[in-house]
């Protein structure tokens, strides 16, 4: 199944009503092994960059690609690619290693290595090591959103999500309510994860997981600590 639209708004509704009719038809039971997403990014409403993402399984491991490539002079900083591989279990996704990269700046690139026999996660960073405990469920920057596939039954009122990085290792916890996307006519179900409000940052990050097909994110809203405010929106997607 392959859906395309060019990035503008009214063939984004197009594509969008025939995206979520067509997966309405999938069994809710039969999680795909083959993933393939684009995401429009926009800063503080202007275009920003584009995201293509691959999720591949074989067998008992995945592999999860993402790169996101800037528009017009945010295509400067290069490439930013993230790279997740690791077991999948019957609780979801279990990293192995976690790569971030960003363009040819080596100063930026990111790495996490996941022990889970000793229970120990490592980060390095700018040439710096550190470790923290691995508690089960930890996910990385890349993983997070398709483990929501396999802990879609599990989701209540309020979900946390324990992360990594590749530099830190946090947990998020996030207020769960259903909202409903109008998509050219068509009601849309989601859960909108909204963050709980933390002392520590004032960045906060918002998902909206599409119920109709194994709660994907289709919708990310990010505002960083100065305020920018970037928002993620699934233009393109392919399954199998």
């Amino acid at each position: 199944m392959q859906l395309y639209s060019p990035l503008s708004r009214a063939c984004f509704w197009l594509f969008a009503f025939s995206f979520f009719s067509s997966i309405a038809m999938a069994s809710p039971q039969t999680l795909p092994t083959s993933l393939k997403l684009h995401y429009a990014v926009t800063k503080n409403g202007q275009p920003f960059a584009n995201v293509k993402e691959s999720y591949m399984v074989s067998g008992e491991t995945y592999k999860i690609e993402s790169i996101t490539k800037g528009i017009g002079v945010y295509a400067l900083f290069g490439e930013r690619q993230l790279t997740s591989v690791g077991d999948v279990s019957k609780e979801g996704l279990k990293p192995k290693t976690f790569e971030l990269h960003q363009g040819d700046n080596e100063k930026k690139s990111l790495l996490a290595q996941f022990d889970w026999a000793q229970n120990k996660l490592s980060m390095l960073a700018k040439g710096k090591e550190k470790t923290a405990e691995l508690t089960a469920g930890t996910q990385d920057l890349a993983s997070y959103a398709y483990q929501f596939m396999f802990t879609s039954e599990t989701i209540k009122n309020t979900v946390s999500v324990q992360l990594t990085t590749g530099k830190k290792l946090n947990n998020y916890d996030y207020l769960v309510t259903p909202a409903s996307l109008e998509v050219a006519g068509k009601t849309v179900q989601t859960l909108h994860l909204t963050p709980v409000k933390s002392s520590n940052t004032t960045e906060t990050k918002e998902l909206w997981l599409a119920a109709e097909y194994h709660y994907l994110p289709v919708r990310i809203l990010l505002v960083d600590d100065n305020g920018q405010t970037l928002e993620q929106t699934l233009t393109e997607f392919n399954a199998q």
